[in-house]
C-alpha cells in the first residue's frame, strides 16, 4: 500500500510542489486549504483545514483516516510571512503569525498523534525556515515563530520516540513562491524612525522573486520520507543561505551581527 501523506497549506507554493511531487511518486496525498473549492485543478485531493481552527483540523484528519485507514506522514507546511519593525507591528498581527506558524502546527500534530500511536508508526515533517536560525532585521517575528517550531520539534522527537513516531524539520531558504502576496507588511509610516525598512523590504521581496523553484524542497521531503532514521534538522536553499547557519555557530555574536548589518546595509 502507498503511504498516506497529509500536507497543510497544499494549494499553492511549497505545499503544492510537495504534493505534486509525491503524487508523481505514487503516494496517496491529501492537501489542505481553507477554501479547496478555489482550486479545481489540483493533482491531489484537497480537504478543508484552517490551522487557526481546531474544529477544521480535527475534521480534516478524521476524513483522511476514515478514507484511508491510516496516516503515515504529516507535512506541517502552512505558514505566513510577516515583515516590519517590531515596534510598529500591531499586536494582533504578531499573535496571528504565531497562531499560524507555531500554535497551528502544534494543534495539527496533536490531532494526528493518536492515530500514529495506534499504528506505532508515523512521520511528522515540520517545514520551518533558515530564517528561524537567526534574528533577522525587520523579520524578527517570522524568525521567532519558525525558530520556536524548530525547537519544539526537538522536544517532540524525544517525547514520542517510544511510540514509533518520528519528527524532523526541513528549513527552506528563499524559493520562488507567492509567499510575498500573503505576507503581512507593516505599513511604511511617513514619520517612522525606521527609515531603512523600505529598502530592506524591497531586498527581501527581490530575493524571493529571483529564487529557484520549490521543487528542491519537495525532493528533500521525498528523501526524508524514504530515510529510515531521519535527522533532526535539514536545510534546503542556496549555498550561502545554508552556510549562514554554520557561520552563526563559528563566529562570535558581534561578528555575526555585523555580517547581517552589512548584508542588509543597516
Amino acid at each position: 500500500m502507498s503511504k498516506v501523506v497529509l500536507i497543510t497549506g497544499g494549494s499553492s507554493g511549497i505545499g503544492k510542489s510537495i504534493g505534486e511531487f509525491l503524487t508523481d511518486k505514487g503516494f496517496t496525498v491529501y492537501g489542505t486549504s481553507r477554501n479547496p473549492s478555489n482550486y479545481t485543478n489540483s493533482m491531489f485531493k484537497l480537504v478543508v483545514l484552517d490551522v487557526n481552527d481546531t474544529v477544521t483540523i480535527a475534521t480534516a484528519v478524521s476524513t483522511v483516516i476514515k478514507a484511508e485507514g491510516k496516516l503515515d506522514v504529516l507535512v506541517n507546511n502552512a505558514g505566513v510571512g510577516i515583515n516590519g519593525a517590531i515596534e510598529e507591528i500591531p499586536q494582533e498581527q504578531i499573535q496571528h503569525n504565531f497562531n499560524t506558524n507555531f500554535f497551528g502546527p502544534i494543534n495539527v500534530i496533536k490531532a494526528v498523534l493518536p492515530q500514529m500511536r495506534k499504528q506505532q508508526s508515523g512521520l511528522v515533517i515540520n517545514i520551518t525556515s533558515i530564517a528561524g536560525y537567526m534574528g533577522l532585521p525587520y523579520r524578527g517575528i517570522y524568525s521567532a515563530s519558525k525558530g520556536a517550531l524548530e525547537i519544539v520539534t526537538e522536544a517532540l522527537r524525544m517525547e514520542t520516540k517510544d511510540f514509533g513516531v518520528q519528527f524532523t524539520n526541513i528549513a527552506p531558504g528563499d524559493f520562488a513562491t507567492n509567499i510575498a502576496a500573503g505576507r503581512y507588511h507593516a505599513p511604511v509610516l511617513k514619520d517612522s524612525p525606521y527609515t531603512k525598512y523600505p529598502n530592506v523590504l524591497k531586498d527581501i521581496d527581490d530575493h524571493v522573486d529571483n529564487s529557484s523553484s520549490p521543487i528542491a524542497v519537495a525532493k528533500k521531503v521525498h528523501q526524508v520520507i524514504n530515510t529510515k532514521k531521519p535527522k533532526i534538522h535539514y536545510k534546503v536553499g542556496a549555498p550561502m543561505q545554508k552556510f549562514s547557519i554554520v557561520l552563526k555557530f563559528l563566529l562570535s555574536d558581534k561578528m555575526y551581527e555585523k555580517l547581517l548589518l552589512n548584508h542588509y546595509k543597516l
